[in-house]
């Protein structure tokens, strides 16, 4: 029997939204500003978004660019984001506030954690920034856990999802039935089978490609979302076909 998957479609526009829902994602996490890895997207976005989408719709608090390590000022902004999102109707949130040692602010965190409830929380890439010398990933796993959020998105620490995939299956193991592991960042329709492989982890997240062979051409907004769409569907195929049938 086939495992089940679950793919995220890291969506920055309402073009990429509709892509989602017609390519057969499973939700999506909903920012602008993917240049910089990502920002809380604004709540004219997030409203048309919800008006044409029915899959779930997870929204990235992130206030700015660069570290995980916030101010006051930042963290009552991140609350004021958390209920929006949660006013407008959006199933999850995906958020991470790092300590100035880099360890998981587990206090702060948790705080936003609560505040998102009923929501779906996801503890995001914030994690990969983490690992050092006396503070190792298992480590920065217990915390996240003991944030009380649902799910971890990480790469494993690694530059990419394929370089770190041992290390995400090794924290899927840690985590058991406690927190489900989400592989991210870096994930192409070239190693999505061999992530999966490798990392044993089934809950996919990615942005793919917005520029299928565009080169310098400038491509319209239609163009990026069918080429989007198609990518999704291709990778849906994969782990259909591929990553998830019982061995022969």
């Amino acid at each position: 029997m086939s495992l089940s998957f679950l793919f995220e479609l890291c969506a920055d526009s309402l073009e990429a939204a509709r892509a989602a829902q017609a390519g057969g994602a499973d939700r999506m996490e909903l920012c602008e500003d993917l240049a910089i890895s990502g920002v809380t997207p604004s709540p004219a976005l997030l409203r048309s978004v919800l008006d044409v989408v029915s899959i779930p719709v997870h929204v990235l608090i992130r206030p700015r660019g660069g570290d995980f390590v916030y101010s006051a000022a930042e963290m009552d902004r991140m609350r004021q984001q958390i209920e929006q999102a949660k006013s407008a109707g959006a199933e999850g949130v995906a958020l991470g506030v790092l300590l100035a040692d880099g360890r998981v602010d587990v206090e702060r965190t948790r705080a936003l954690v609560e505040l998102a409830r009923p929501m779906h929380v996801t503890f995001h890439r914030a994690f990969d920034e983490t690992s050092r010398e006396d503070y190792g990933m298992d480590e920065a796993l217990e915390d996240v856990i003991d944030t009380g959020a649902d799910s971890l998105l990480t790469s494993g620490g690694a530059p990419n999802v394929l370089i770190g995939a041992e290390q995400i299956g090794r924290l899927q193991a840690q985590a058991g039935d406690r927190l489900e592991v989400m592989a991210g960042g870096g994930l192409k329709l070239a190693n999505l089978a061999e992530v999966v492989g490798r990392s044993g982890v089934t809950c996919l997240h990615g942005s793919l490609s917005r520029m299928r062979g565009a080169g310098s051409k400038r491509v319209s907004l239609t163009e990026l979302q069918a080429g989007l769409e198609a990518d999704l569907r291709e990778a849906i195929r994969i782990l259909q076909q591929e990553c998830l049938e019982p061995a022969r």
